[in-house]
C-alpha cells in the first residue's frame, strides 16, 4: 500500500484553496511533443492515481495538451475527484494540425477553451485558470487586459473560481491585478535562470504563489556540472537538488514536476523532503549569478 505523505508542506493559494507545494504536471501524459495519445495509456492512468495516493493535491494541466488527451486521462483516472484535489489549467493557446501552439486569446476563443476544460475534466467549475500570455519560455510585451477581462467575466459567471497568469512580465502581473485578483504566476525559472527573482519576492510579500516550470531547462554545461557536483556530494540527484533549491528559495514557490513514470513520480515527491545545507545553497546560488 502506498504511504501518503505531505510533499513539501502546503500553501494557501486562496482562502478556500490550499495546495501541496509539490504538485504534478500532466504535460508528459500526452504523446511525443505533447501531441496525440500516450504510448502506454494504462501507465498514464497509474501515474495520476499514484500522485493522489502519495498525497498530491495539485494537478496542473491544459486542454491543449494532446489536445484534449491529458484532460480526458485525468478524468478517467481520478473522477469523481477527491474533495481536496484541485486541478489548475491554462488557456490562451490551441494546437494546430502540425502540433504547433498558436495563440487563441480572443474572448470567444477563451470561453470555448474554458468550456472544453470543463467538459473533458468533468467539472462544473474550474479551480484555477491561468492565462498564458507569452511563448513557451519567455514573456512577450503587450497588454493582457482584453483576454484577462474575458476570463474575469467567466469567473463572475461561476465557471472559474480563481485566476492566474503564465509566462508574463511583472508589469503584466500588475495589469492583471487591476482587473481581478491573481492567485498564482507560472513562469520559466530555476537555479540557472533567475530573471524573476524580484517578482518571486514581490509575490511572496503579497501572498501570491509562484509556480516555476522547466526546473532543469536552460542550463549551460558548466552550470549543469556544478549542480551535479552538489548532488554527488549530498548523495542525491540533479533533479532532486533543483527542486529542493526551489522549495527552499521562497515559501510561495509551488512545483509541478511532470513524468509518465510511477518510479520517477515517487522520486519527484521524495525530493520535497531533501534539505540542502547552507554551504551547498551558496554554491547553487552562484550558478545563476
Amino acid at each position: 500500500m502506498t504511504t501518503q505523505i505531505l510533499p513539501g508542506g502546503t500553501y494557501p493559494l486562496a482562502d478556500d484553496l490550499t495546495l501541496t507545494r509539490v504538485g504534478y504536471g500532466s504535460m508528459q501524459l500526452a504523446g511525443p511533443r505533447v501531441f496525440g495519445p500516450p504510448a502506454d495509456h494504462d501507465a498514464a492512468v497509474a501515474v495520476l492515481r499514484e500522485a493522489v495516493a502519495l498525497g498530491v493535491t495539485h494537478i496542473d494541466t491544459a486542454d491543449f495538451y494532446g489536445p484534449h488527451i491529458t484532460n480526458q486521462i485525468i478524468r478517467e483516472a481520478l473522477h469523481p475527484y477527491p474533495e481536496d484535489l484541485h486541478i489548475v489549467t491554462k488557456v490562451g493557446a490551441v494546437r494546430d494540425a502540425e502540433g504547433g501552439w498558436p495563440f487563441a486569446r480572443e474572448p470567444d476563443q477563451l470561453r470555448r477553451q474554458v468550456e472544453q476544460n470543463l467538459e473533458h475534466l468533468g467539472l462544473d467549475r474550474l479551480d484555477v485558470v491561468n492565462l498564458r500570455v507569452g511563448g513557451l519560455e519567455a514573456p512577450e510585451p503587450g497588454s493582457l487586459a482584453r483576454p484577462f477581462t474575458a476570463l474575469a467575466e467567466l469567473q463572475q459567471e461561476g465557471l472559474i473560481r480563481h485566476l492566474g497568469v503564465s509566462t508574463v512580465t511583472a508589469e503584466q502581473v500588475a495589469e492583471a491585478q487591476w482587473i481581478a485578483p491573481v492567485v498564482c504566476v507560472q513562469n520559466f525559472y530555476n537555479i540557472a535562470n533567475r530573471q524573476d527573482d524580484e517578482l518571486v519576492d514581490s509575490l511572496a510579500a503579497q501572498g501570491i504563489a509562484y509556480v516555476p516550470y522547466f526546473p532543469l531547462g536552460g542550463f549551460s554545461p558548466l552550470q549543469s556540472a556544478k549542480m551535479t557536483a552538489v548532488a554527488t556530494r549530498i548523495g542525491s540527484t540533479p533533479a532532486a537538488v533543483a527542486q529542493a533549491w526551489l522549495l527552499q528559495h521562497s515559501p510561495n514557490i509551488l512545483l509541478i514536476p511532470g513524468t509518465s513514470s510511477v518510479a520517477h513520480l515517487r522520486e519527484n515527491v521524495a525530493a520535497a523532503s531533501l534539505t540542502l545545507p547552507d554551504d551547498e545553497i551558496t554554491m547553487l546560488n552562484s550558478i545563476g549569478a
